[in-house]
């Protein structure tokens, strides 16, 4: 898999329900994605044999049924996602995503610690 990938939407609920439920079946993935949708089992079968090819997920087939587990942590996930928007929305510019997310939002004063934290955290590394 490449550094930076790209899940599409329904590949990120999927991967959510997997990060949240490892070893989940196919059936219990559709109706956690497609709960209050009027999409087809088949089409998410189909979604996780794309997503098996791309290495996002693994398929355990000692067991019936299958299960699933996702191949990639949400932590990389998030890093390649967050990535690639600096690199096309920001210009290459951490800080500028930085302020538009803590401008367009309301956060609170735990997210604003951790905030704190963190930069001091990295400014200890310096």
């Amino acid at each position: 898999m490449s550094q930076h990938f790209e899940p599409t939407d329904v590949e990120l609920q999927i991967l959510g329900v997997l990060w949240r439920q490892p070893g989940a079946t196919a059936r219990t993935i559709h109706n956690a994605v497609h709960a209050d949708q009027d999409k087809n089992y088949s089409t998410t079968v189909k979604m996780l044999s794309v997503m098996l090819e791309k290495g996002l997920v693994r398929r355990d087939d000692s067991v019936r049924p299958q299960t699933f587990t996702a191949s990639v942590t949400r932590r990389k996930t998030q890093k390649s996602l967050v990535t690639k928007l600096v690199e096309k929305a920001f210009d290459g510019s951490a800080s500028s995503l930085v302020m538009q997310a803590l401008s367009s939002g309301k956060p609170t004063g735990e997210d604003l610690q951790e905030i704190r934290e963190l930069i001091e955290k990295l400014e200890q590394r310096k």
